[in-house]
């Protein structure tokens, strides 16, 4: 089996992909733009060939590159880059070189476009909030006097809390309009809840191989925009609720043979039309794994490989590792240089020694999201959890 890995060096642990892959005896062939001498030494050892490209948005560079491995293995069996920013390419690509075993060019519009969801979202029969596609003032207009301030404003398809904003009051609104960026925009109603989200590695038959929850803070873009700290975690277990609608969700977008990240708000307060407090709706889908370290979380919370399991998937269609019982709590912290906080790195480490599993500095890329020092730490339960996030973030 030949299997192209795009842009295997990123982000950096995407590296047991193709390390699981290789031990499976798949043929992995790596395309990036990282100098070969730069890549990880785990990486280098899991690549049978690696091209680099001097940009991966170059399309033509990148038909060269399939070719030369076409020409050189023979026939491509998977391509695939587990990162939303090449879901479009990854399809486009599929469908050139005809590989079948992944989303192709004119499917892959539902599962980026947040406008084109809803459809899905309802055959599934879960609940989304009402959302209106940004065209006209009147028309926001017309769309608030239904849903009522506040709203989100954020692009139809983009990636994370980028070039997101709140809308509070006609002030705001007046704001973005006059402000108004030439991508495709939707306008979404408010919803007061936590994001959970239901991760899971799919068969071809889109039937759960392995399913996990994470617990979200309500608002990355406020994390972002307001530099708050991170925190986050992966549960032990995961509600009856949630993976009913998660599992529904999979077949309703047809999300074969992926790793997959659907985002739910879970109602904090109620909402009509939508639910009761603790009820689950519908946020959005992404067809790759959970970003940052999660799928590093998901390990040590269900003492389990993620990337060895999707690896199975890829190679047998099946999960071949065994469900290990041992589920916990594996939560995420981090720290600011610009703030003081109340406890140091040292006080940290001192105060939970071996349940920390990663300590580590963020890449500067990553910091406007997670922040510059994280702690990840094995916790027992919910209280547990809710303690080391305020041990880690409480400030001065």
């Amino acid at each position: 089996m030949n299997f192209v890995f795009i842009s295997p060096q990123f982000p950096r642990t995407y590296w047991n992909f193709c390390d699981r892959l290789r031990k499976n005896g798949v043929n992995v062939l790596g395309i990036g733009d990282t100098p070969y001498d730069a890549l990880q030494p785990e990486l280098k050892g899991a690549l049978t060939e690696y091209y680099r490209l001097d940009t991966l948005e170059d399309y033509d560079q990148m038909l060269r590159a399939l070719g030369f491995f076409t020409f050189k293995y023979g026939k491509i069996d998977w391509i695939e880059s587990n990162n939303e920013y090449w879901l479009e390419q990854d399809a486009r690509l599929r469908t050139d070189f005809h590989v079948t075993t992944g989303v192709q060019a004119d499917e892959v519009g539902r599962f980026k476009s947040k406008s084109g969801m809803k459809a899905y979202y309802k055959e599934a029969n879960v609940p989304t909030a009402r959302c209106h596609k940004v065209t006209t003032i009147e028309a926001a207009k017309t769309f608030l006097a239904e849903v009522g301030y506040p709203v989100i404003v954020k692009p139809d398809v983009g990636v994370g809390a980028t070039d997101t904003w709140r809308l509070d009051g006609e002030q705001d609104l007046e704001n973005f309009f006059a402000n108004l960026p030439k991508a495709s925009y939707v306008m979404e109603e408010f919803i007061e809840g936590d994001i959970c989200s239901y991760d899971a590695i799919t068969d071809a038959e889109c039937a759960p191989l392995f399913e996990s929850m994470t617990v979200w803070p309500p608002s990355i873009m406020d994390i972002v925009l307001e530099q708050r700290d991170l925190a986050y975690y992966v549960a032990a277990d995961m509600p009856e609720p949630l993976r009913r609608l998660g599992r529904a969700t999979v077949k309703a977008f047809g999300a074969k043979s992926r790793f997959v990240h659907m985002e739910f708000f879970r109602l904090t307060k109620a909402r009509k039309g939508l639910g009761e407090v603790g009820d689950f709706v519908g946020l959005e889908v992404n067809m790759r794994p959970a970003g940052g370290y999660t799928p590093d979380m998901m390990n040590y919370a269900h003492s389990t490989d993620v990337y060895q399991i999707w690896a199975d998937m890829v190679s047998a269609n099946r999960r071949l590792l065994p469900e290990s019982g041992d589920d916990h709590y594996c939560v995420y912290a981090s720290q600011r240089d610009c703030f003081d906080y109340q406890h140091s790195h040292q006080e940290i480490l001192e105060k939970y020694g071996n349940r920390i599993v990663m300590c580590e500095r963020m890449p500067e890329m990553n910091v406007a999201q997670m922040g510059n020092q994280m702690y990840t730490a094995h916790a027992a339960t919910l209280e547990e959890t809710e303690e080391f996030i305020r041990f880690v973030t409480e400030r001065k």
